[in-house]
């Protein structure tokens, strides 16, 4: 992994992010420290799963029905 010193990176931030594209992180360092890394971004999707977690949960059968009286009023603001 190559380091460059700040000052150096200012000067030739276009090459430094084309490394990056191409795989290969650059430290930057500063006063001799690394305090920054340049590395390329993963912009790959990961295929959706659908019923992943179908075995880790648990929803009641009336889920989507009413409310009682009482849990309504407090939502509609009515006690």
């Amino acid at each position: 992994m190559p380091t460059v010193n700040i000052y150096e990176a200012r000067a030739k931030i276009a090459e430094l992010v084309d490394l990056a594209a191409n795989g290969t992180d650059v430290v930057i360092l500063r006063r001799g420290k690394e305090v920054a890394r340049i590395t390329r971004l993963y912009t790959g999707k990961r295929p959706l799963v659908y019923g992943l977690m179908q075995d880790y949960g648990w929803m009641a059968d009336d889920f989507d029905g009413p409310l009682p009286d009482e849990i309504q009023a407090g939502f509609e603001g009515r006690r």
